[in-house]
């Protein structure tokens, strides 16, 4: 098994762009297969990638990879980012995943796709904005 290194942030963040590209694409011309459940967790993906290589850029971690622990991880690191915190809990409340006494994960509206697509971009405008290739 071939371990990552901190040092291929590049790739995560290659990585992310490609799933919200595919997300993006995908809702705009596919939307009779790519179900809302599916261009949430693509999203998802994309985000994860995205603020995993942001940190790794840093040489950080963060704790565990849902939104709520992604975004205590970029805060550690950029301080307090309230809107885009605001955002992150929105995708948050879709799934709780972590405990299985409480597992859930609901499917989004249709009506929420473009937030949550553009919460994506959100993410990686405030990635682009921090890492410099």
């Amino acid at each position: 098994m071939e371990l990552i290194q901190i040092s291929d942030w590049r790739q995560y963040l290659k990585e992310g762009e490609q799933y919200l590209a595919t997300a993006v694409g995908a809702a705009a011309r596919r939307s009779d297969v790519f179900t809302p459940e599916i261009l949430y967790n693509i999203t998802a993906m994309a985000i994860e990638k995205l603020i995993m290589g942001y940190l790794m850029s840093r040489g950080d971690l963060a704790d565990n990879h849902t939104m709520g622990d992604l975004l205590n991880a970029v805060e550690r690191n950029a301080g307090p980012q309230p809107e885009l915190g605001a955002k992150l809990r929105f995708l948050d409340g879709y799934q709780e995943i972590c405990d299985i006494d409480t597992y859930r994960h609901d499917a989004p509206d249709p009506a929420d796709i473009p937030e949550i697509l553009a919460i994506g971009q959100m993410v990686k405008d405030f990635v682009d904005a921090r890492v410099k290739l």
